[in-house]
């Protein structure tokens, strides 16, 4: 029996080589903060490499752009204005757990509570 490794893989990375999982800083549950922007959020899943369209990735401007080769976090994110789904590279994210919870509606629907400044993923979501 042989092995692929994972960039030999079925998995479509548009050509970019994933690092090990190892190297995502955060974790499903965690309350993160962008660098730059003033908003902040839970983690509900993870990408290895950039996994959104060109489209969304030639939108920023070119100065800012964050390689792609790095985890990128799907966030339940919030601003003092609304609650949203953010895309975020894991250069343009720090931990913020110590500010306290996230009051994003769909919260609820995916953690059970929150425990030393991190959600606790529902049991349903885990895999």
């Amino acid at each position: 029996m042989t092995f692929k490794s994972l960039s030999e893989s079925s998995l479509d990375t548009g050509g970019i080589n994933p690092p090990l999982i190892g190297s995502a800083t955060f974790a499903p549950g965690d309350i993160v903060r962008h660098r730059m922007f003033d908003f902040r959020g839970v983690v509900f899943d993870i990408d290895p490499v950039f996994a959104n369209s060109d489209e969304w990735y030639e939108a920023i401007p070119e100065g800012m752009r964050p390689s792609k080769e790095q985890p990128f976090y799907h966030l339940l994110a919030e601003n003092e204005d609304s609650s949203y789904i953010a895309y975020v590279s894991q250069q343009n994210l720090v931990a913020d757990g110590d500010r306290g919870p996230v009051e994003h509606p769909q919260i609820e629907a995916m953690f059970d509570g929150i425990e030393r400044g991190r959600y606790r993923l529902r049991a349903i979501h885990r895999h």
